[in-house]
């Protein structure tokens, strides 16, 4: 069975670190906490271990993981551009949980899936999470569980669901919202023809808290009721 560490004991912390990064370095992956849900990592850059990643989920390559980072410069040397409005995003929204999809930038050499040029970049708000990722680098993390079922919320949960399909367990107790991370995608804000933000997956940030900070930039809501003065196109012209 894949060795599970308790991250609240400072020496099994200890331990279970050094076996992460030697785990995330041998392209087998790693189970750890983060701010939202407990998360699968493999090496970002290592088209095998992304592809055991997949396969240990159950998904294909049309699902390709999100890319963890440890902050903004780790984020810039992924995307080919930051856009002023993501800027703000990243002020207000990170470290936590807003995933935003960008254009990767076109000389990386990795293989994450059909990511058709993009990538979806978070940096966490978790001290374990992010001391990872000082050490190796960015992560491919894909929420830790078998596709169709709830993500998991604490360590023993991912055990039950992934096994020993995962090198390394690292225990930090009860994820802090166990809400996913909410995804935009704004990659038309990078010479498209209607520079949006649009919501992929609304999670831990609300539609509401996105708004405040991107104003008109952020798409419509395609659910929500038309003002009436709207219904028929009336108004005062």
């Amino acid at each position: 069975m894949s060795p599970l560490y308790d991250c609240g004991d400072e020496a099994q912390l200890l331990t279970g670190m050094r076996q992460a990064r030697q785990a995330i370095g041998r392209g087998e992956l790693v189970v750890l906490p983060t701010d939202t849900v407990y998360g699968v990592a493999a090496d970002a850059f290592s088209p095998e271990a992304v592809a055991r990643l997949l396969a240990a989920k159950g998904r294909g390559r049309q699902s390709p993981p999100p890319v963890l980072v440890a902050g903004r410069a780790m984020m810039r040397a992924l995307v080919s551009d930051v856009p002023e409005a993501v800027d703000r995003l990243i002020d207000e929204f990170w470290p936590g949980g807003l995933t935003i999809v960008l254009p990767a930038q076109p000389s990386l050499s990795w293989d994450l899936g059909e990511t058709h040029g993009t990538v979806a970049v978070r940096q966490p708000a978790h001290r374990i999470a992010l001391e990872l990722l000082e050490e190796t680098g960015p992560l491919a993390v894909s929420s830790a569980n078998l596709t169709g079922r709830a993500a998991a919320i604490t360590a023993p949960d991912a055990v039950d669901m992934l096994g020993d399909s995962i090198a390394v367990y690292l225990d930090g107790g009860i994820s802090d919202t166990g809400i996913s991370s909410t995804i935009v995608d704004a990659t038309a804000l990078v010479g498209g023809a209607e520079p949006v933000v649009r919501i992929l997956r609304e999670g831990a940030i609300s539609r509401a808290r996105l708004q405040d900070v991107l104003g008109d930039l952020l798409e419509p809501d395609p659910d929500a009721s038309p003002a009436p003065d709207d219904v028929d196109g009336g108004g005062d012209g």
